[in-house]
């Protein structure tokens, strides 16, 4: 049954602005609720979504009219220009009686969706207030009252909605904000800015910047948190204390809004959290789950996991909590609702294409926000959902390669496991040999086992012989000690462990016993 306080798609136009979205045939006379927002890919077939307005991701002209034809009962049909006029398309959805509507080229497919989405969220009314969840009617009040124009961000910079009232001038950089949903990287300037906010409980001033219009922006707080803040453009220089008042008081009735935004968004993500991690822990579930994460089950996937590298502080749990939230943000920005899942101190993503500097970034980005070292790996492409467990074993196993290396974890460390397939063939070695109870141990510990006791270095000598193929000067010069030294402790650890460095078989197995010990710590 349909919400009856469904908005009109009408209202979710105000509401965005003609700067996302405009309709390209005329709205119907009687009210067109609106009860969500569905994505179609090419290539499958529309999802069945009653009232619900239909993205057509990467639909050409002829795909779109084939989506016309099969739109009834949507409250809407979003296209893109593909760059010529949309006359004979229009002409289409009239005949079948549905709402066309054009997108900005600029905006990507799921930022639009989330601002839709945001248009739409659950109204939550408190005696006194507006709707908790309507945070665009919020912006436009405070656009309003303050007198300018008017977004609302939470901290990490993202624009939750915008002010829409006509005739309040906007710059490049809020309107290059909204395209993005994300304030433009500016760090010298914006950086001073957000930390001046941060820093005082009250209205703050700022001037105009490069090809920008002065602004009043305001911390939105519960208690000692930060959830967001608020930005009003001052285009004429003119607003007075009495708006900086009308600011600070709105920040105390945003911060019911973006409390009760942040806990909508935390139960769903929560529970797109539990749907991947049973799809990773049973892959069999995909006919069961795929559809509830809105994912198409057969499309090329691949698993990238990330870890603080150092899971002995004190701080680390915490921090993985903090990672969880990183990956799934920067995911979410980049492909939407893509599930992300804290497993035993690992998040992983799902991403629908193997995106190595994406996951760098990502990396690099959280490592800058936890001031901790993190690790990220990069699992295969596989052809669908059914087969994620090959993928998440080889994010696994990157992160455990990373992890073995015998040098000090670096700050961010970041690999595919087509970058690290031979330390990764090793360390499944050493762990098959390590429970193998029948193989015979007397060649790798026995040498460390002495070493350790005698404080000699037969190990690392025997090791660099090996690495150089028997090369007696490459190994000197690797070890920084004259090649008679090198072949007088070759010559002593035949005597003393009984192995004959001639046999290719006994080099072969020596050489996989030392190295296999240096994944283990043998």
């Amino acid at each position: 049954m349909l919400d009856p306080e469904a908005p009109a798609l009408g209202q979710v136009l105000d509401a965005l602005g003609a700067s996302l979205l405009r309709p390209v045939t005329p709205l119907p006379e009687r009210p067109v609720p609106v009860s969500g927002v569905l994505i179609h890919e090419r290539r499958t077939a529309a999802p069945l979504g009653k009232d619900t307005i239909l993205l057509a991701v990467g639909a050409d002209p002829g795909e779109a009219k084939d989506l016309v034809n099969s739109a009834a009962g949507y409250a809407a049909l979003v296209v893109k220009s593909f760059g010529e006029p949309l006359t004979e398309l229009a002409g289409a959805a009239q005949s079948a009686g549905v709402v066309l509507l054009a997108a900005d080229e600029a905006v990507p497919w799921h930022h639009l969706e989330a601002m839709i989405s945001s248009a739409l969220a659950p109204a939550v009314r408190t005696p006194g207030t507006p709707a908790a969840g309507d945070l665009f009617a919020l912006a436009n009040a405070i656009a309003g009252m303050v007198g300018g124009a008017t977004t609302i961000e939470d901290p990490h910079r993202r624009i939750l909605a915008y002010s829409t009232l006509p005739g309040q001038p906007i710059d490049d950089g809020r309107r290059q904000g909204i395209l993005g949903l994300q304030v433009p990287e500016v760090p010298v300037f914006y950086d001073d800015q957000y930390r001046e906010l941060a820093r005082v409980r009250r209205t703050c001033r700022f001037p105009s910047l490069p090809d920008g219009l002065p602004r009043l922006g305001v911390a939105v707080r519960a208690g000692n948190e930060m959830l967001g803040s608020i930005w009003v453009v001052d285009a004429e220089d003119s607003l007075d204390e009495a708006a900086e008042q009308a600011l600070f008081n709105a920040a105390e009735i945003a911060a019911l809004h973006l409390l009760a935004a942040r806990t909508a968004v935390d139960v769903v993500r929560r529970r797109r959290a539990d749907l991947l991690q049973r799809l990773l822990a049973d892959p069999s579930s995909v006919t069961a789950v795929a559809p509830q994460l809105g994912l198409d089950p057969d499309a090329p996937v691949a698993v990238a996991a990330f870890t603080v590298a150092d899971p002995e502080d004190a701080l680390a749990a915490h921090a993985a909590t903090r990672l969880a939230d990183l990956v799934s943000l920067h995911c979410e920005a980049h492909y939407g609702k893509h599930g992300c899942a804290l497993i035993d101190g690992t998040v992983y993503a799902l991403l629908p294409n193997a995106h190595r500097d994406l996951v760098a970034d990502i990396a690099r980005r959280a490592h800058g926000a936890l001031r901790m070292p993190v690790q990220a790996g990069l699992g295969s492409t596989v052809p669908g959902l059914r087969s994620i467990a090959s993928s998440r074993a080889d994010a696994d196993l990157v992160l455990r390669t990373l992890a073995e290396r015998r040098t000090a974890p670096e700050p961010c460390q970041v690999a595919a496991i087509e970058e690290v397939w031979a330390g990764a063939t090793l360390s499944v070695l050493a762990q098959l040999l390590a429970g193998d109870a029948a193989l015979p141990r007397r060649l790798g510990p026995a040498v460390r086992a002495h070493d350790g006791a005698h404080g000699t270095t037969y190990a690392p000598t025997i090791l660099a012989y090996l690495d150089t193929n028997g090369d007696i000067a490459a190994a000197s010069a690797r070890l920084s000690v004259h090649p008679n030294t090198i072949r007088y402790r070759l010559a002593r650890a035949e005597e003393i462990f009984g192995f004959d460095l001639g046999e290719p078989d006994e080099r072969l197995v020596l050489w996989l016993r030392l190295r296999l010990g240096d994944q283990l710590g043998w």
